[in-house]
């Protein structure tokens, strides 16, 4: 690349860089001043608190619980292994009707590592049987 500047007949081979480095050092000094600003404007969402907050009773729920390999347990009484969705609507119905209304909140307790369909069969069967509350947590483990 040669650019002749009239008649003193010097010609340049190379770039100048000195602009581009000086547009990049600008650019790195606005860069290191805006980023506390941009850290700062973050939103900081603090979630709510309850103090007073009501436990649901148990008692007064289903409670299904499904371990890792797949084993069911409606309200601490184990289901024979292989239950069909059929067996689970029925012992759903059954405690239904034994606390008297169709409006009984049902609690899944899932084992971090069992299968989601073990999770998605036991859910189908109650929301079979006209359960509209339905909550899933996962097992908390003992030890640290």
């Amino acid at each position: 690349m040669s650019i002749s500047t009239g008649g003193g007949g010097q010609t340049f081979d190379e770039i100048n860089v000195t602009p581009l480095t000086d547009v990049f050092l600008v650019l790195l000094v606005i860069m290191i001043l805006i980023a506390p600003i941009i850290d700062k404007s973050d939103l900081k969402i603090k979630p709510p608190e309850t103090r007073n907050a009501k436990k649901d009773d148990e008692s007064r729920g289903i409670l299904i619980d499904i371990d890792k390999e797949g084993r069911i347990s409606i309200n601490a009484k184990a289901m024979e292994p292989g239950a069909s969705a059929e067996d689970l609507q029925g012992r759903i119905k059954m405690l239904q009707k034994g606390m008297g209304r169709d409006d009984v909140p049902v609690t899944v307790n899932a084992d971090g590592d069992s299968k989601q369909r073990d999770v998605v069969s036991v859910m189908s069967a109650a929301a079979a049987c006209g359960i509209k509350r339905m909550r899933v947590q996962t097992m908390q483990h003992g030890g640290s």
